[in-house]
Order: C-alpha cells, then sequence, then structure tokens
C-alpha cells in the first residue's frame, strides 16, 4: 500500500505537470506577459518657475517659505521622467471584462498640493479625496465625458469619496481656491495602466498575448505611441522619449 507521504507527493506531482501543460500546451493562452520600459526627456531642460504660493501665507509656511518645484516636469538620474501615464490603448481581448478593485484610489490635499500628481483608477472604482492640510479646498474635475465633480472641503471635511462612471481619457483636476492645484487623472475599464515615478519605470502586466498600442502621455509635451508584440509569459521592453518640438 502506498504510504500517505508518498500519496501527497504523487498528488502535488500530478497538480505541477497539469501547471506546467498548461502554461506551455499549444492553443492555450496565458494572460502572464509584462510590457516595461522607461521614459525619458530628451534636449535641453526648460526653467519652469515654481510654484506661486506666495498670495496663501498658510500654504507658503507649510514649505517653511521655500520655492516649490513646478509639477509640470518632473526629472530624475538621467533626465528619466515623472508623472508620465502609460496605458494599453488598443488590442486588449474583445469581450474580456476587468472588475474594478474595491481598494479606493486617493487623491490627497498636502502641502496646498494635489498628490499623486497624475493617476489611474478603473470606472467604478471609489476615488477617495482627502484634505489633510485641515484648510478650505476646492477639487474641481474636468472631464468631457464623466460628469464634472465640483467639491468645496473646508477644514472640518477630512474625506469625500465619489465614481467614475465611464471610461475617459487623461483629464484635469484643479482648485478654484489655490490656482497651482493641478492634477490628472484616466479612468479605465481595465488595469493596464501605470503612472511612472521620477526613475521613469512603468510596469503593465498580465496581458493576453497579442499586439497592443501602448500610449505614453505628458501634460504638456502630448502623447506617443508604439505597438508591442507579446507572446505567453512575455516580457518586451519599449521606452519612450519626450522633447520639447522646435519653434
Amino acid at each position: 500500500t502506498m504510504e500517505p507521504s508518498m500519496r501527497g507527493t504523487g498528488k502535488m506531482l500530478w497538480l505541477a505537470a497539469g501547471l506546467v501543460a498548461a502554461l506551455v500546451w499549444p492553443g492555450v493562452a496565458v494572460a502572464a506577459s509584462t510590457i516595461t520600459g522607461t521614459v525619458t526627456f530628451d534636449g535641453k531642460v526648460p526653467g519652469l518657475k515654481p510654484l506661486a504660493m506666495d498670495a496663501e501665507p498658510v500654504c507658503h509656511k507649510m514649505h517653511s517659505g521655500k520655492p516649490v518645484p513646478n509639477e509640470m516636469l518632473v526629472l530624475g538620474s538621467g533626465n528619466t521622467m515623472g508623472n508620465i501615464m502609460v496605458w494599453v490603448s488598443k488590442g486588449l481581448p474583445a469581450g474580456k471584462t476587468y472588475p474594478a478593485p474595491k481598494t479606493p484610489v486617493v487623491l490627497d490635499q498636502k502641502g496646498c498640493q494635489y498628490l499623486p500628481h497624475v493617476m489611474g483608477i478603473m470606472v467604478g472604482q471609489p476615488y477617495r479625496i482627502l484634505n489633510s492640510d485641515g484648510i478650505l479646498h476646492n477639487v474641481h474635475t474636468l472631464p468631457k465625458v464623466n460628469p464634472a465633480f465640483n467639491k468645496g472641503m473646508p477644514a472640518t471635511l477630512k474625506e469625500a469619496t465619489t465614481v467614475f462612471s465611464k471610461p475617459e481619457e487623461v483629464f484635469h483636476i484643479k482648485c478654484d481656491v489655490h490656482p497651482w492645484m493641478s492634477a490628472y487623472i484616466a479612468v479605465f475599464t481595465h488595469p493596464f495602466f501605470s503612472v511612472t515615478s521620477t526613475d521613469g519605470k512603468f510596469t503593465i502586466s498580465g496581458l493576453d498575448p497579442g499586439t497592443y498600442e501602448i500610449t505614453a502621455w505628458h501634460e504638456k509635451l502630448g502623447t506617443q505611441t508604439a505597438s508591442v508584440t507579446v507572446g505567453a509569459t512575455d516580457t518586451k521592453t519599449q521606452n519612450f522619449k519626450f522633447t520639447v518640438a522646435a519653434k
């Protein structure tokens, strides 16, 4: 009679063999591919004025009176670019749906700035807006597809929540109280998007085999697209480079 431990080992081996077969068997598509890359800025870096918070002494004091760097162009070592939204714009399997996470995307009003500056969210995913500053703020979205959201947030209102019901490419969020406060958000029906940090890196994973159009967006330098083909369990690299157009 086979010992219990041997029977258990045998079952594990069968399960492992079945998994391997599922991964490599011809005709079986597995959503396990990744597209990654780095976004850089090419050319002379323009001089941008710091955010002008002098008109609001409370905000100015939050930064110890020091200049606050302009968020329009955020660069890291080697001119890698932060705040670049990268997403799959074409090529996803027709008819396939992706459930929205229950975990909210969070926008905070801190130091009289919107944090983060650029973000993505899925249709139906909670959008949680915080007021960590404890002063009067305002969140005014400027979409073209979704209903606009214009919410005053006095010092006593620490949190508000909303959702977006339709997909929409990147649109602007402004504060009517503090004109330098600015953020951008895009709404997707899928989870295949990423926003770069100052290292310029993005990763989009969990893709089915196929050919995809990848779009990279910057708030002033526009968009770039690239076509990337991935097979099962591939990792492909697609870099982007932005520059200021010659006048």
